[in-house]
């Protein structure tokens, strides 16, 4: 079986992967030193349009190569019963995947503590995270909305982010390092999950290793169906149900 064609030119990857590594170390940069003040609409204007561009850019390599564009989506859904079934196949896979990373997250926790023989459970005391994670979890919560008008623009955010990163990660990065490889899967699962992880600096460096094993599943999904749809509807719920679950909590000073 002859390997497939990448579906744009090897300087044009290099660019958006350089890209995605600069913004993600400026914008981690940027929330650690803004010290709990961060204009909210701004950020999110701000994200969509780097999401947007890097859209554009994946959309101008592939003309380069006179890919259709739209070949990175596979199957899309053509009737209201193929739509329902990549909804339904989008929430199972998602609580699936919060409790694959939930117990690797466990594990985690607790080989740190046994590497460091610290308790993990003090009698008396409140369990807390580590100054690193409590770092993390400042950072996400400043940037989950507090008003009406930040829920709109984050829901916004959330449906561009959803099908930009999944077109981005699972379909044009996913192809261009299978092609690559000369077929193998495998090695397009993995280097783009680990890409996808790369572009999330802002969440630290224990989170961006858990996301690329969430890149992993979303390829391993994309995979099964043949088709980004499912993993787009499971992106966008992701991510929005991540803001407003710390939207709720912030809301309630509970963080």
């Amino acid at each position: 079986m002859p390997s497939p064609d990448p579906v744009a030119p090897v300087w044009h990857t290099i660019v958006l992967i350089a890209g995605i590594v600069v913004l993600s170390i400026a914008s981690a940069a940027q929330l650690s030193d803004a010290q709990g003040v961060v204009n909210r609409m701004q950020t999110y204007t701000l994200t969509a349009t780097t999401e947007l561009c890097m859209l554009a850019w994946v959309y101008f390599g592939m003309r380069l190569r006179k890919v259709p564009f739209r070949s990175l989506l596979g199957s899309v859904p053509g009737n209201l019963r193929s739509l329902t079934t990549d909804i339904g196949l989008a929430f199972l896979f998602w609580i699936g995947a919060l409790f694959v990373l939930a117990t690797i997250g466990l594990f985690w926790t607790l080989t740190e503590a046994a590497i460091k023989h610290q308790p993990i459970f003090i009698p008396g005391k409140q369990l807390s995270p580590d100054p690193l994670q409590q770092q993390t979890l400042h950072t996400l919560t400043q940037l989950a909305p507090s008003s009406g008008r930040e829920l709109a623009a984050w829901v916004a955010l959330c449906i561009i982010a959803g099908i930009t990163e999944e077109i981005v990660f699972r379909g044009y990065l996913h192809r261009q390092f299978t092609a690559w490889a000369r077929g193998v899967v495998a090695v397009g699962v993995v280097v783009s999950a680990l890409v996808f992880g790369a572009a999330h600096g802002y969440q630290g460096a224990r989170n961006m290793v858990l996301l690329s094993i969430f890149g992993v599943l979303f390829s391993l999904l994309a995979l099964f169906r043949r088709s980004l749809c499912p993993g787009i509807f499971a992106h966008t719920l992701q991510d929005l149900f991540a803001g407003l679950v710390l939207a709720f909590l912030k809301a309630h000073h509970k963080l």
